[in-house]
């Protein structure tokens, strides 16, 4: 019997080892959490660990990430505020390290502004970068194009690239504007410069005085990033615009002219087939006049009103006009009387 309960006591004696063991085993990754937060001086309850498990969250990036925050100097931000904001989704292990930079950078940013900031999709340690070392960028990029074409009062086209030197504007940096805005209104001020510019000469003679005008311009307005310089990198002439527009007006001027020639021409030419459809229709009316006289001069004869001494008369100085036609077409055929052989 007693041999009995040895063996039932060893056993229940193993079995609480293995269940003691497996238990370690589980904890042990949350025990060492617990110690390095600990020996770190930011301890966190064990069963806070656990509970971070088991509401899905890594107990490892919350730890080290409440750990470094608070050796950097930020104790404000608690392990409830990193749970939260990542259960919402955010980059607790970036935040971290961006409010650090931007703490030791002197940059003004809390824990709420930051979490709307990683929140928003805004890569906030970049930010933070680029405010402490400003970025350039190409204007126009390099997909867009490769100048900003513009032209001067002259006519004379300008071809222009300028890199904008910008660091961001954290206080801005939810709602305000991208670097897609400030390309776009960089390259709208360069055009409005040179527009101005009465010749392109003073615009090769000084480009500064472009930058200048942009920068008065306050470009930067709504956007996430603070313009600190405006450079243009390189500026070609282009095409002579004014003297093209002159050229192309003149042709068409030309071609309007020649459209009124053509109009008046057609009026003339018009008005002259007119004038020749009434002459004949005047002939035509003369022949029918000439066919009345034989019929009248019938009717006279039967009536006693011409006599054939009359018609005589008639027929004689008919024959004299005609003669008179006759010499005065040969007159007309040949009027030079020493050149008879063209008669």
């Amino acid at each position: 019997m007693f041999t009995d309960m040895g063996g039932e006591f060893y056993f229940l004696v193993i079995f609480l080892a293995v269940v003691a063991l497996i238990l370690l085993s589980i904890i042990g990754k949350f025990i060492a959490l617990w110690f390095q937060a600990f020996v770190s001086g930011t301890p966190i309850s064990l069963f806070n660990i656990i509970g971070m498990s088991l509401r899905k969250i890594p107990p490892k990036t919350i730890v080290n990430a409440r750990i470094i925050s608070f050796k950097a100097g930020l104790k404000g931000i608690t392990v409830a505020d990193l749970e939260t904001h990542y259960l919402a989704g955010g980059r607790v292990d970036n935040i971290v390290k961006a409010m650090i930079a931007a703490d030791k950078a002197n940059i003004p940013l809390d824990w709420r502004q930051a979490t709307a900031i990683d929140l928003a999709g805004r890569d906030l340690r970049e930010a933070v970068q680029t405010s402490v070392y400003p970025k350039v960028i190409d204007c126009p990029t390099p997909h867009t194009g490769d100048f900003i074409v513009a032209v001067a009062k002259d006519g004379v086209q300008l071809l222009c690239r300028a890199r904008v030197t910008v660091r961001t504007n954290i206080q801005q940096l939810v709602g305000g504007a991208t670097e897609d805005t400030i390309i776009a209104r960089v390259g709208e001020g360069i055009v409005s410069a040179i527009g101005s510019a009465d010749t392109h000469l003073e615009v090769l003679e000084s480009p500064q005085r472009i930058s200048k005008l942009v920068l008065d311009k306050g470009l930067d307005a709504s956007t996430a990033f603070e313009i600190l310089s405006i450079d243009i990198a390189d500026i070609n002439v282009g095409e002579n615009i004014g003297a093209r527009l002159q050229a192309d007006k003149a042709e068409s001027l030309k071609r309007v002219a020649q459209a009124k020639a053509e109009e008046r021409r057609a009026m003339a030419v018009a008005m002259e087939q007119e004038n020749k459809a009434k002459v004949r229709d005047m002939e035509a009316k003369l022949v029918e006049a000439k066919s009345l006289v034989p019929q009248a001069m019938a009717n006279a004869f039967e009536k006693g009103n011409l006599g054939i001494m009359d018609y005589q008369r008639i027929q004689n100085i008919q024959a004299d006009t005609d003669m008179r036609n006759s010499i005065a077409k040969g007159e007309e055929e040949n009027p030079d009387p020493r050149e008879p052989g063209k008669a």
